[in-house]
This record gives C-alpha cells, sequence and structure tokens, in this order.
C-alpha cells in the first residue's frame, strides 16, 4: 500500500528565495532517493535540490519560473506505506548549495564563480562584465594573448592591412587628379612588424592590463569539458582542472576546408593570409564573401594579380545587388579575373604551384596560382571542447541552441557569439557576452537587438543592417525606398569617390526605418546613425528633419531620408506613387 506525502524545499542556508529553472521530473517517474528534482538559481548559485526518498512522482506542484524558498512544496511523491515516515514537516536541511557536479572546488585546481570559455570579443566582454558584478572570474584562452581570432588573426589585422592598402590605391589613384607619386615600395617585414606590435600588441597587450585590474585569473591553454561543472586545460604546464558554478561558452569558430585541399602552405585560410609570407604574383580566392573580398583587396594593392571564384552568382551573396554593384565593377577592373556561378572541383600542389580546377556548368579549365585562399565560411567550434561531457546540447554543425538569456539546455552553462548561430560577428557576441553575465549576477535581462549592422571592408566598403530590399520582396513585405546617389554629393565628389549609394527602407504604414545599406567610403562609420533609427523607431522624416553637417558623407542618409519623403532640394525629387 502507498501513501502520497509532500515533498517541500529543505533548508537553502542564507537563501531567502530562489527561481526555479529547471524541473528534471515528470509525474509517473520513478525517482532513487537524493535524485534531483528540480534547479532553483540565486544571484550566488545554480543548486538541484534532492529527494529525501525513494517513490513515484504523482503530481507537481512547481513550474519553471516560480519563486520558492524553504517548505515550499515542490510534489507529490507516492511512497510505500512503510517509509512515509519521511519528514514532510521538518525538512532534511542542506548545509551549502549542492552544484550540478560531485567536483568541488577542493577536487581542483581552480575554482570559478565564473568560468569563461574563449577570450574574443565576446568572451573577454562577458569576463569582465562578470567581474565588473563582483563575480569572481576564470577566463580561459587557447592564445598566448587575449582577443580571439578577432584581435590575434582577424578582424584588427585584416584592417590594419587594408588600410594600407586603401593608401597605396588612393595614391595611385591620385594621377588623374594630378597628384602623383613615385610606385610606393612596399618593405613586407616592416608592415607585418606593424601590423603585430603597434595595432595587435597594443590591443591585446591593454587586455591584459584590463583582466589584471579587474583581477580576473586568465588561464591559457586548449580546455576541455569534464562534466557539469567542471573544464580540463592543456597548458604548457601541465594539465589544470577548473570548477565552476556557471559557464559562458565563447569558443568561436574555425575556417573551413575543402576536402580535397592539399596539406601545402601555399593553401591558406585567412589566417594564412593575415601572415603576408609574400606577395604572390597569381593569387586564387575561393569564395566571394566578406573575407574573400576583402584579403583580394590587400593582395590587389600589394602587386598580386588576383582571381577571385564564387559558387554563387553574385558576390558577398545575402547583400542587395545595387550595394555590390560598385564594388564589383571596381574590382573587375582591378582584379584578373572574377568568376561567378563557378565552382572549385579540385586542387593539386605542384612545384610552379597550386593547380585548381575550376568549373562553370558543363565547362572546365585548369589554372596555376602561386598561392589559394581558401575563404568559404566558418564553422562553430562546438565539437572540439567536449560540450556533451557538461550535458550541454550541440547540433551536428557544432552550433549550441541558447535562449534569449543565452542560456543552454544546461541552466548554468550559457555560450555566446558564433558557436550560437549566424551572423557570425564580434559585435553580436559582445552584446551576448554581457547579457550572459548579467543574468548570472541576477539580472533580468536578453538579448533583444532589432538589427545587427554588417559590414565589408573592402574599397569601397558595403554596410548594412536590417531587412533588405530582396528580403523585403522574397516577404512581400509592404516598403518605401528612398535611395541617394553619391555622385550628387558634394563631399564624395571632393575625395574622388562618387560610385556610392546610400538608402533607406521603410515600412509603408508606418513610415518607420526597417532597413538601410550603404555602397561607398567609410560606410560602415556611416551606418551606426541608421541602426539607431531602426532600433529608435525613427521615421524618414525624423531623420530627414535632423540637421547634418555640410559637406559630410553623412549628409547622403538625411538625403536618403528626403529621397523617401519627397522633400529633397539636391536632387529632382522621385515621384510619388
Amino acid at each position: 500500500m502507498s501513501n502520497c506525502i509532500e515533498i517541500k524545499v529543505p533548508d537553502i542556508g542564507n537563501f531567502k528565495e530562489v527561481e526555479v529553472i529547471d524541473i528534471l521530473v515528470n509525474p509517473g517517474d520513478t525517482l532513487a532517493k537524493d535524485a534531483s528534482l528540480i534547479t532553483v538559481e540565486s544571484d550566488k548559485a545554480a543548486m538541484d535540490i534532492p529527494c529525501p526518498q525513494a517513490g513515484v512522482v504523482d503530481k507537481l506542484l512547481v513550474k519553471i519560473g516560480d519563486k520558492v524558498s524553504e517548505g515550499t512544496p515542490i510534489l507529490a511523491l507516492k511512497v510505500e506505506s512503510g517509509e512515509s515516515r519521511v519528514e514532510s514537516k521538518t525538512p532534511t536541511p542542506i548545509a551549502a548549495p549542492t552544484l550540478h557536479s560531485p567536483l568541488s572546488a577542493l577536487d581542483s585546481d581552480i575554482h570559478a564563480e565564473v568560468l569563461v570559455l574563449g577570450a574574443g570579443p565576446g568572451g573577454y566582454t562577458a569576463a569582465f562584465r562578470a567581474a565588473d558584478l563582483g563575480k569572481q572570474v576564470v577566463l580561459v584562452e587557447r592564445y598566448p594573448a587575449l582577443g580571439g581570432v578577432c584581435l590575434n588573426v582577424g578582424c584588427i589585422p585584416s584592417k590594419a592591412l587594408l588600410h594600407a592598402a586603401k593608401l597605396i590605391t588612393e595614391t595611385e589613384e591620385m594621377a588623374a587628379h594630378g597628384v602623383s607619386f613615385d610606385k610606393p615600395t612596399v618593405d613586407l617585414e616592416q608592415l607585418r612588424e606593424w601590423k603585430a606590435k603597434d595595432v595587435v600588441g597594443k590591443l591585446t597587450g591593454g587586455l591584459g592590463q584590463l583582466a589584471k585590474q579587474r583581477k580576473v585569473t586568465v588561464v591559457h591553454g586548449v580546455a576541455k569539458f569534464t562534466g557539469p561543472n567542471s573544464l580540463e586545460v592543456a597548458t604548457t604546464e601541465g594539465s589544470k582542472t577548473i570548477s565552476f558554478d556557471h559557464a559562458i561558452i565563447a569558443a568561436g569558430s574555425q575556417a573551413i576546408k575543402l576536402p580535397f585541399q592539399p596539406d601545402d602552405e601555399r593553401v591558406m585560410d585567412s589566417t594564412g593570409a593575415l601572415a603576408l609570407a609574400d606577395v604572390p604574383k597569381r593569387m586564387l580566392v575561393i569564395g566571394g564573401g566578406i573575407i574573400g573580398l576583402e584579403m583580394g583587396t590587400v593582395y590587389d594593392a600589394l602587386g598580386s594579380k588576383v582571381t577571385v571564384v564564387e559558387l554563387g552568382g553574385q558576390l558577398i551573396p545575402g547583400c542587395d545587388a545595387d550595394l555590390v554593384k560598385p564594388l564589383a565593377k571596381r574590382m573587375e577592373k582591378r582584379f584578373e579575373r572574377i568568376l561567378l556561378n563557378t565552382g572549385v572541383t579540385g586542387m593539386a600542389a605542384q612545384k610552379d604551384g597550386i593547380q585548381v580546377t575550376l568549373k562553370a556548368g558543363d565547362k572546365e579549365e585548369q589554372q596555376v596560382f602561386d598561392r589559394v585562399l581558401v575563404a568559404i565560411g566558418r564553422r562553430p567550434n562546438g565539437k572540439a571542447i567536449g560540450a556533451e561531457a557538461a550535458g550541454v546540447a550541440v547540433d551536428e554543425r557544432g552550433f549550441i541552441a541558447v535562449d534569449r538569456q543565452m542560456r543552454t539546455n544546461v541552466p548554468h552553462i550559457f555560450a555566446i557569439g558564433d558557436i550560437v548561430g549566424q551572423p557570425m560577428l564580434a559585435h553580436k557576441a559582445v552584446h551576448e557576452g554581457k547579457v550572459a553575465a548579467e543574468v548570472i549576477a541576477g539580472h533580468k535581462v536578453e538579448f533583444q537587438a532589432l538589427v545587427i549592422p554588417s559590414v565589408a571592408y573592402t574599397d569601397p566598403e558595403i554596410a548594412w543592417a536590417g531587412v533588405t530590399e530582396t528580403e523585403a520582396k522574397e516577404k512581400g513585405l509592404a516598403i518605401e525606398k528612398g535611395a541617394f546617389p553619391w555622385v550628387a554629393s558634394g563631399r564624395a565628389l571632393s575625395l574622388g569617390r562618387t560610385e556610392g549609394m546610400t538608402k533607406l527602407i521603410m515600412d509603408q504604414e508606418s513610415g518607420r526605418v526597417i532597413g538601410a545599406g550603404i555602397v561607398g567610403s567609410h560606410a560602415g562609420e556611416l551606418l551606426a546613425e541608421a541602426v539607431l533609427a531602426i532600433e529608435m523607431g525613427a521615421t524618414a522624416e525624423d531623420i530627414g528633419l535632423t540637421i547634418h553637417a555640410h559637406p559630410t558623407l553623412s549628409e547622403t542618409i538625411c538625403f536618403a531620408a528626403e529621397m523617401a519623403e519627397g522633400t529633397i532640394t539636391d536632387l529632382l525629387p522621385p515621384k510619388k506613387r
């Protein structure tokens, strides 16, 4: 014969009220003594509430999101009549929170309230924010310096080289305006040293100082999870075990390789391309996306004959064609070839270079290049960190699913950045990192960005955010568009760069700005105003009535708004339908 008793929240120490963040059992489940029933979280830690005796779950009395305290009924449990003497009136006390793993701080080399795996822009932001909120933080990074791929071998060094490339091309093109310079002499060693020391070194060194000032413990090495509350790090000093109360996974992504590419230093990913080993006479870029075109821009300026191969029908797939067109026209003049709707079906290392087989439709051709850059995308590192050992769900592509608070399926483990999905952009990871740190600290926040800007730092730059014109057409959205050609911009004329264009996309009914796109010099800097307009719910009229300094490129955003409103005076306004 069985009786039904109430299982209540036991003594949980100094925590007066905690939130139920997970329910670990269902009605009908047969439970052993000490089986975990629910997970609760305070501003200090997450803990599981155990079952004081064996039985069968009859009915749940709490739900996720409920606030509970000592004595709150959790569930009704069916127990054998001889065992109903459980202290249902006086719960079994728990001296301290029970972590999700039996590993304790005493069993590890280091213990962290918050463990952050990966010190890229998202990771170091999460670590620093958590430290500022009073948490004891350990930051694990595989590179010798903080900053991850972005600062060490990605965004920052590439922009340094793009700046150098722009200076070279601008001096070349000033000859048409009466100002000539001798052909530049490029000292690769000095250029590499400037990139490494004056740009990357200063930034990563600054991050190291900020970590020390915030008392963030930094551990350098390759890490893998060994359990829901533990991590093993292979360091130069041997293996170290780190235990944690909460973790934030910010492990990023890596370049995708072609299955048939040879193991040859002349076949590079973006990291290899940024190393600037030499300036090849002929270079092939596989992939017409942002990374490929940025590096193609650098090597073209340095003197390489660059060929770009893109499997799709447009450079920078996903961006509106009218924004890409000015860039494509400029690259067609500067690059050796741009091959659209073309795939690479084979690659072989030869003494005189890398032989590549190109296929467009039924036609195949073979070309030999001194170097090949494979820039076909990146894949997340979810499968490389042993996340499954912590109970974290990782899909077949390596992505980790999270909710709006950046929480994984394991309540005390969070994930941010490339590893949680597209877009794989540093500025997205930064904001996600702040959210994760603040949620762990007890703040009621979530990631709610309306738009995430994208920028190609090519020449000209392309920048866009929100709803694209292509997307609006595909979804049948009712929109209004205001586009302003830079040929009518005094500032663009004075720069000799009139190929640009600025456009705004508005919701037809409300007039609010829902998308923006810019192609031209400094497009990435100009986009911020449009992003803020979208986030603030501004209309084209709001932008048009905002006084912009003259003559500036920022005026083009105002002019685009006036084109939509029909109030433009610098051009004939379009006829209203």
